[in-house]
């Protein structure tokens, strides 16, 4: 067992984990934040992505004690004040799911990738996407909603300018 000390959702955390504990554990069963999901374990789906250090990380692929010293966001993250994320109020907006679970992954890879890339096209978004899977939608509307929310953050931070 090693005590691993992180920053979850900007929230101070040390617990004693197994050094073979994945972050998507550490994250589900010892801190009980359940929208990061476990979609296929193989690194394939994109279902748990989560930040680490601001950037779009699998979880299912990163042992907890790698995040040692790390600040971790998880969908639950996002929110701030009672107020979604642009990201995921484009989601509800576009009708960018079905059944929602790839969502929680779709959203902070999206939110990475505005961070990264700014406004895009369709084109870019869909090639962007390419490690998340949804087996429901088709993407049409999850591109659509990466499309509004990039347009979105571009424009209030033009406000802000």
């Amino acid at each position: 067992m090693t005590v691993v000390s992180m920053t979850v959702n900007e929230k101070p955390v040390s617990l004693d984990v197994e050094d073979r504990t994945l972050l998507v554990y550490f994250l589900r069963e010892n801190m009980r934040l359940t929208g990061t999901h476990i979609g296929c374990d193989t690194s394939q789906c994109g279902a748990c992505v989560v930040h680490v250090n601001g950037k779009a990380v699998k979880s299912c692929t990163m042992f907890a004690v790698q995040a040692e010293g790390a600040k971790v966001t998880t969908i639950e993250g996002l929110a701030k004040d009672g107020k979604l994320h642009p990201v995921q109020e484009a989601f509800r907006d576009n009708h960018g799911l079905q059944c929602g679970f790839c969502t929680p992954g779709m959203i902070m890879t999206a939110v990475d990738m505005i961070r990264r890339k700014g406004v895009m096209d369709r084109e870019t978004i869909r090639h962007e996407l390419e490690g998340n899977i949804c087996r429901c939608t088709g993407y049409v509307n999850i591109v659509s909603a990466i499309e509004d929310a990039s347009k979105r953050i571009a424009g209030a931070a033009e406000k802000v300018a």
